[in-house]
This record gives structure tokens, sequence and C-alpha cells, in this order.
């Protein structure tokens, strides 16, 4: 699932180990809206990062325009494959900033084996320990790409479930019922399937739990062979299919806010980029990551242009 800037690299340079090649500068016809305004970043010179899948790609385009509208050039180099590239390359100061995940990085990149379940708390404590590493983290926006559980609406109205406790009580009383269609990652990860069950008490026989690819997941949830699979929170394909999500009550699956994450030296040679990214994340939440994703994955449409005209119908930035 999951789930940067400083001077850029030569054109046509690989860069060894993070899987950064060559990007294009980004062209974008924008001005100053609410964010940018006096161009504070004119005459900077920064690269752009980002995860592959959607709305990383997303989320790396808005950091760019964003950027522009401020005044500097900014090189794309957004589609890093993996989570490890696009940190490292921010990191060692080949990019200079992207969206990461705090989840991701607290466990996944700093080694805790335990989420902290206050998603401010979360992001502090990332901040905080990523200072030895040479990056600074912006403040944190809403939007959570975390695990779920969904089903379809007729399920949702037949079995009456609306939170992962409800879907415990159900699997004691009707175990049958209750039947997971899951990644095999979360079928095995700690902060997956076998956490969430333990957390909520909820006891699976093994054959009520089928391991399949994500896509799979969502069609088969939608037309109900899965009573319940396992969704992302963000995902666009929950609003297009009328997925009705359980809620995680006991607040077990961890906190993967979406923050800039930037090269300290960057932030500090270039300290406006917090005004001008700032109230941007401030916009980011579940319900526009449906949206945007949505665009993309369901209407078939380029990520650089959904964040464009988001950020145009925004405010953020104006065109022209």
């Amino acid at each position: 699932m999951r789930r940067r800037m400083f001077l850029a690299p030569a054109a046509g340079l690989l860069l060894a180990g993070c899987g950064l090649t060559s990007g294009s500068p980004l062209a974008d016809d924008v001005r100053p809206g609410s964010v940018g305004r006096g161009e504070p970043l004119k005459g900077a010179r920064l690269t752009v990062t980002s995860k592959s899948f959607t709305e990383g790609l997303i989320l790396g385009a808005i950091m760019g325009i964003a950027l522009e509208a401020a005044g500097a050039e900014v090189l794309d180099r957004t589609g890093i494959q993996g989570s490890i590239g696009s940190r490292e390359a921010v990191r060692k100061g080949d990019a200079d900033a992207g969206y990461e995940y705090t989840g991701t990085a607290w466990i996944t990149y700093l080694g805790h084996s335990k989420p902290i379940t206050d998603p401010r708390e979360q992001w502090e404590a990332v901040r905080k320990a990523d200072t030895a590493n040479g990056l600074a983290w912006l403040r944190p926006s809403s939007l959570n790409n975390t695990y779920a559980l969904a089903m379809n609406r007729q399920n949702a109205k037949k079995y009456g479930t609306k939170t992962l406790s409800d879907v415990a009580e159900l699997a004691e009383s009707d175990p049958g019922a209750v039947k997971l269609c899951v990644e095999v990652e979360f079928a095995n990860r700690a902060d997956g399937l076998p956490g969430m069950q333990q957390a909520y008490g909820m006891k699976l026989p093994a054959r009520n739990v089928t391991q399949m690819d994500t896509g799979i997941i969502y069609t088969q949830t939608s037309n109900g062979s899965c009573p319940y699979g396992e969704v992302f929170t963000t995902d666009g394909r929950i609003e297009s299919m009328k997925l009705a999500v359980m809620a995680d009550d006991r607040k077990f699956f961890p906190n993967y806010n979406a923050a800039p994450m930037i090269n300290a030296k960057t932030l500090k040679r270039w300290p406006a980029i917090a005004d001008v990214l700032d109230p941007v994340t401030a916009r980011l939440n579940n319900t526009v990551a449906r949206a945007l994703n949505a665009k993309v994955d369901v209407e078939g449409e380029d990520p650089h242009q959904v964040a464009l005209e988001w950020m145009v119908e925004e405010g953020l930035v104006g065109e022209g």
C-alpha cells in the first residue's frame, strides 16, 4: 500500500540504490493563489519525488504545482517504485521533498513495532526521530491511508455491522457470516489481520480467510462474493463501488497520515517551503483523497491533471 528537494542532479543520471531516474521540469501555467503570494521561492530549483501508486502520484503533483506557483523551478521525479527509494532520495539530497506517511516512517523506516495511537503524537515522534536522518517533517494532513474492512451495501444492511467490534461479535454469534478477502501482506502483518483479530478478540478459522490481489478484493467485495474485504481508507473505489467501511472503534490500525518530508538542508535554505505547503496539506483529507484517486483509478484521468484541477478549484493556485 505504501503505504523530495535539493539541487537537481544532471539530466539523464540514474541515482544508484534509490531508483531515481531523470525527470522533466514542470511547466504548468500557474500563478499564486491562496498560496505562493509574492513568489517566496523565486530562484529555487527543487526536485519533487513520490511513490508510484495513484495517491502518491497525485500528492507529488500537488506538491510540485504548489512550489511552482511560489516561483520555484521544479523537476518532477515522481513515481519511484517502492517506499524506500523515494525516502532515500530525499535523505541523501538527490531529491528535495515528497509526501510520506507517518505510519510507514515510524514502523518501516524507523523500525518500531508498535504504532502510536494518537495521530498527532505519531507525527511528532516521527518528526523528532528523523531529525537525526537529515529529514524535516512539515505539518501532517488528516488524510489517513490506513487499513479497513468494507462490505457492499446489501451485506451491510443484512448483517448490520458498522464497526470492527460489531464484526467480532458477529464472528462469535454466527461464525460462517464473517468471511474475509485480504492481501497476502495484510494476512501476515502484525498491524494487519493477526493484530486486528487479537485487538478485537476475533477468532476466525483459516477457511474463512481468502487471500487475493487488491483489485480482485474490491470486485469480490462489491459483488458480495466477499462479505468483508480489506481496503485502504483513501481508495477511490470505496465511493465508486458504494462500499460501507467498518469503523476501527478500538483504533487498532496505525495512522498513515500524509505529510511533507523535506531534506533538512533544503528547508534551511528555503524556509518558505513550509509556508507554501502547510495550507495545501491542511486541505487534504480522506474525502478529498477518495475523490481524486477515483478520477484516476475509476475514470482514467491523468494524476497530474487531476491534481492541477483540484488546486485551481480550491483557489490554492491560479491559472495563466
